[in-house]
């Protein structure tokens, strides 16, 4: 994130570049951690995102809910960065300080995800055997949260 350190981005390019950027890192995580963890395709993790709206139905959506997932995963990415560059114009402290924020930035995503956005989703609350709560922990703090602070910082002048 070298180059980020002195770049000035527009909001706008912010969202859009940190969005790919974030929700990438994010969805490659689940890709190899799914596949080392259970043998798990990347189009079953992919559905398993669009469960949200379908149910145990998505499995049998082939490459249908595959996209459809793929598209919900982007757009929440997006929604996280989005929303983090609009905090940091209120919350300075996501600007001086992107790592710390972020990590705490990325944890809030995480409870917000788990307590509001799933329960009220088709999926329902998540029960995750611990070695899924440490990669969840994990990549919320560095691949969301971090992420997402340093393209918001990215915005401020310098």
């Amino acid at each position: 994130m070298a180059p980020l350190r002195n770049a000035r981005l527009r909001p706008a390019t912010a969202i859009l570049l940190g969005g790919l950027c974030m929700g990438t890192i994010d969805i490659l995580d689940a890709f190899i951690f799914s596949a080392l963890r259970s043998g798990a395709s990347p189009a079953r993790v992919l559905q398993g995102i669009a469960g949200g709206f379908y149910g145990r139905a998505t499995f049998e959506g082939g490459p249908r809910t595959a996209i459809i997932g793929g598209l919900v995963h982007y757009t929440i990415a997006f929604s996280v960065v989005g929303a983090c560059v609009l905090a940091s114009r209120r919350i300075p402290f996501l600007v001086r300080r992107p790592l710390l924020a972020g990590a705490l930035y990325g944890l809030c995503v995480l409870a917000f995800m788990n307590l509001v956005v799933l329960p009220l989703s088709a999926i329902g609350l998540p029960r995750w055997p611990w070695s899924v709560a440490v990669n969840q922990v994990a990549i919320h703090i560095v691949g969301v949260g971090m992420v997402s602070a340093l393209f918001a910082r990215a915005t401020h002048p310098r």
